[in-house]
Order: C-alpha cells, then sequence, then structure tokens
C-alpha cells in the first residue's frame, strides 16, 4: 500500500448494493518542532513532510533558503518532524498571521515584505491549460483515492515538480520543500494549484517568486488585491478552452 492513502471498504450502490475495497486518503497529525520547540500542529497527508516544514518555514518567512537548515529529522512514527536551524525564530509569528480576526494586520502588513515580482514569463492560455492535465499522473493519490489537492511547478513547457496532499496550502508548502531538497529554483515560474487562492496562498507564491499562480478554482477578493500590487498574473477557473485571468493578462497574450 502507498504512502498516503489507506484501504477500505464502503458499500456502493447502482440500481444493487455491492462491497467494495478500495482506499481512501490518508489524514494524520504532524507536528513541526523548530529547534527543539513546537511551532504547529496540521493535518496532513502522510509522507513527504519533511519536505512539508521546510517548505511551510520558507513560505512563511522564517528562512529564506535550505542553507539556514542544520538538518530535518522525521521521527520513527512519522508524527513529528524536527527542523534544526542555524538561528532561532519568533514562534509567536504565524500565530499573528493566521488569527481568525487578522491580529490587527492590514493589507499593508501582508505585503510589506514582498518586493513587487519583474518576471516577463510568459505563456499561451492552451499551454496553461495543457499543464493542468499533468497534474493527476496514473498512480497518483487523486488517481488512486480522491479527496486530496495538487501543487505543481513550471517553466511554462515541462512540470518541474508535483505534489499532494490533503489541505491546499499543505500542497504547496510540500512543492516549496521539493524544490529546496532538490535544488529546483522556483523563481520566475507558474504556480499552479487545484484549491481555491486566498491571501495566504497568494503570498505563498509570491514568497515562491511565481509571477503566474494559476488554480482551477476561484481566488478571493484579497488575493485579487494583492496580486495586483505585487505584478503576480492571478489565474482563476482554469479549464480545457476557457479561464479567468484576474491581474497582469499581458503575461497571458492580452494586448488591449
Amino acid at each position: 500500500m502507498a504512502e498516503g492513502v489507506v484501504s477500505t471498504d464502503w458499500y456502493s450502490y447502482r440500481r444493487d448494493w455491492d462491497v467494495v475495497k478500495g482506499e481512501v486518503i490518508d489524514e494524520a497529525l504532524m507536528t513541526i518542532y523548530v529547534n527543539g520547540v513546537e511551532l504547529m500542529t496540521i493535518m496532513s497527508t502522510p509522507g513527504e513532510w519533511d519536505c512539508l516544514a521546510l517548505g511551510f518555514l520558507k513560505n512563511e518567512g522564517f528562512i529564506s533558503d535550505i542553507g539556514e537548515v542544520d538538518h530535518v529529522y522525521v521521527n520513527d512514527r512519522g508524527c513529528c518532524v524536527d527542523v534544526w536551524l542555524h538561528h532561532a525564530i519568533d514562534p509567536d509569528r504565524r500565530k499573528i498571521l493566521t488569527s481568525g480576526c487578522g491580529g490587527g494586520f492590514t493589507f499593508d502588513d501582508l505585503v510589506e515584505e514582498i518586493e513587487p515580482l519583474s518576471s516577463d514569463l510568459y505563456i499561451e492560455p492552451d499551454a496553461l491549460a495543457k499543464r493542468f492535465t499533468e497534474l493527476h499522473k496514473p498512480g497518483s493519490l487523486h488517481a488512486r483515492a480522491g479527496g486530496v489537492h495538487s501543487a505543481g511547478l513550471s517553466d511554462g513547457k515541462h512540470m518541474l515538480a508535483l505534489t499532494e496532499d490533503i489541505g491546499r496550502h499543505n500542497a504547496i508548502d510540500k512543492l516549496m520543500g521539493v524544490c529546496m531538497t532538490q535544488g529546483i529554483d522556483t523563481d520566475g515560474r507558474i504556480l499552479l494549484a487545484t484549491g481555491r487562492i486566498s491571501s495566504e496562498m497568494l503570498q505563498k507564491g509570491a514568497r515562491m517568486g511565481c509571477p503566474i499562480i494559476a488554480s482551477r478554482r476561484s481566488p478571493t477578493s484579497m488575493s485579487i488585491a494583492m496580486a495586483k500590487v505585487l505584478n503576480i498574473t492571478l489565474v482563476g477557473y482554469v479549464r480545457r478552452n476557457t479561464m479567468r485571468v484576474y491581474t497582469h493578462p499581458k503575461r497571458m497574450g492580452f494586448t488591449q
């Protein structure tokens, strides 16, 4: 059985009842420790948890590159990831940024640490739609069990990295972590996602240096506003022949 799925039975009805043996996506608690101090616990799909921890730290601004990491250890039970850095961090920073009421943060606070992206990356709409067909490969968790979000990094012609997780944020953090460990540069690339693009998702993509962020789902009003300021081309509802480009459409060929 592949990591990330769990065997189960269900009762299927198609004009008559049948018992089916199959697989569902796995969900488990994973706790990230930094320098021996608990940072956070999240629900995630088991697998690539070292990459998830690294990508989370990078996308949330705790670290800038892999050189700040001394070592990463995933415990034998796979439920805890210990990340040891060459410097200390402020563990309370994450709690403020993700508080439900906004923690008193304003729009300017959300974008002040990120420079607008100047990349002239270009891709035709048909080519972008084709990249989305590569998000779900045969044998993937989505193909086997469904119930997961996918994230991919592309240079416009090829898919450079792919990840899956029950959480749309987790999938992007895993993607960043995979790129960090494999030496894949995310600057000037296209970020593909299957989930809704919220302001936090947009921030993660901006910190990755992705001038084009595209999803099968909708962006939020805040993510659109941030994309305008950060010079990011934000694309939603990508289908085979249709999509919606919300900001900076010149990278997609719109010239009016």
